[in-house]
């Protein structure tokens, strides 16, 4: 038995069968067994193109060498430290990076410039939790506006603000369900419809936040006009509701600007981080307004009303700090803009298909192909025989959106011209091979 079906079998053995999905044709998944820069080894030994980044997480690429340097140093010296009770220096070090990166460098120029406050969190939705906790503590208001097709996490909390009904319907005996959904828009007419909703729920005076993510990741790359964000920082600023951007995904480089939100020169009252800011350790970070921080959340008496056990981990933050000063150094929030909008030409010029409809969009290196029939509903089952095929052919890649018909890329922001070309080719090999199939 090859080290691969071992693993697989001791996987429908001992794990939950929810979790990993295994292709009774035995081409999915494949097992990784290491992985450097923008390329994976399986456990057969053989070599993959990784166009997904380990979900957006390997923006300096897979174990980078200084991110893996700084992680065994503090291993070596503090393995763990105690959260809340009794600090270590890198987290100190890290709030106060974070502090500069988001709200200090965002009010730059102004009179008075604003420092940012951090809690530290294991995973993305915690980071989201933590910030739909302190947008209660300072509104007193429990309304959340969020948007179709959003996805914030599928912890009790978060999950009430994740808008697909396959995480929700589970557990909806469960949720409080204290957020309304309102179209996400994907065009000038539709940012109308939804500031109008936007504003509509907000005048009802028992919304405290809007959450949005900046361009929506597992919606299907989703980026709205350019007038949304400033839009709804306006609708908060006349309600005094609290504008959260979840910038999970998006943060760190990906959309060709250190943060989403950027694009539009949008400053939130909250964000949060995750997946890139450590480059493989798990560790997020909800940041907020000082102000604001200090506000909604009372000075600790000894027994914090919001933390856990690995909060602020030394070894992450002392990764955290080293993926910061990579994407610094590489330049790597400039060569996203420029190889991004490189693989959005491309994909427009080269992937087409008569009997398919097909849209290529996105911001940096976040970019999506749809596949949609001519009538418009959505190709899934082309889209992921095309996933399968790549993977085949040596190519990993993931399917976003509803549906499974979006072909997600946020490769390693380290990815090179030569391996976007490879992949956009083959891509167009996999569908030309489809010959005409399309359900």
């Amino acid at each position: 038995m090859s080290r691969t079906k071992q693993v697989l079998q001791q996987l429908r053995d001992h794990e939950s069968r929810n979790v990993t999905f295994i292709d009774p044709d035995g081409g999915w998944p494949i097992v990784w067994e290491r992985a450097r820069g923008t390329q994976v080894w399986d456990a057969e030994g053989r070599k993959y193109l990784d166009l997904t980044g380990a979900f957006g997480v390997a923006a300096a690429g897979h174990a980078n060498p200084r991110v893996v340097r700084a992680g065994q140093r503090q291993m070596s010296r503090l393995l763990h430290a105690m959260g809340d009770v009794h600090p270590h220096a890198m987290k100190a070090k890290l709030a106060r990076e974070l502090s500069r990166l988001t709200f200090e460098r965002w009010t730059k120029g102004r009179s008075g410039a604003t420092k940012g406050k951090t809690i530290f969190c294991n995973s993305g939705f915690e980071a989201v939790e933590a910030a739909l906790k302190t947008a209660l503590l300072a509104t007193a208001k429990p309304g959340v506006v969020a948007f179709q097709g959003s996805y914030h996490g599928l912890g009790y909390g978060a999950l009430n603000v994740t808008h697909r009904d396959h995480f929700r319907r589970p557990f909806r005996s469960q949720l409080r369900s204290f957020a309304e959904f309102v179209l996400f828009p994907a065009s000038d007419a539709e940012l109308e419809r939804s500031a109008r909703a936007v504003r509509q729920l907000l005048k009802r005076g028992d919304f405290g936040a809007v959450l949005v993510e900046p361009v929506q990741a597992r919606g299907g790359i989703q980026v709205p006009p350019r007038e949304f964000l400033p839009q709804l920082r306006k609708l908060c600023d006349e309600s005094g509701a609290l504008l959260i951007a979840d910038e999970v995904y998006t943060g760190f480089g990906r959309t060709g600007k250190w943060f989403a939100s950027e694009h539009s020169g949008t400053a939130p009252d909250l964000v949060c981080l995750g997946k890139a800011l450590t480059g493989g350790f798990p560790l997020s970070a909800c940041v907020g307004r000082s102000e604001l921080m200090d506000a909604a959340w009372p000075a600790s008496n000894g027994e914090a009303i919001h933390t856990s056990t690995f909060l602020g981990h030394p070894v992450g933050c002392a990764m955290a700090l080293a993926q910061i000063d990579e994407i610094r150094r590489g330049r790597l929030v400039e060569r996203s803009a420029r190889e991004g909008a490189f693989l959005l030409e491309q994909l427009r010029e080269e992937i087409r298909h008569a009997d398919l409809q097909i849209n290529a969009r996105g911001m940096g290196l976040m970019a999506g192909v749809e596949f949609s029939l001519p009538g418009g509903a959505p190709a899934t089952m082309v889209c992921l025989r095309m996933m399968k095929e790549m993977l085949r052919r040596g190519i990993i890649v993931l399917p976003e959106g509803e549906h499974g018909n979006v072909i997600s890329f946020t490769p390693p922001l380290t990815i090179m011209r030569g391996e976007l070309r490879t992949a956009v080719r083959t891509l167009r090999a996999c569908l030309e091979g489809m010959n005409g199939r399309r359900r």
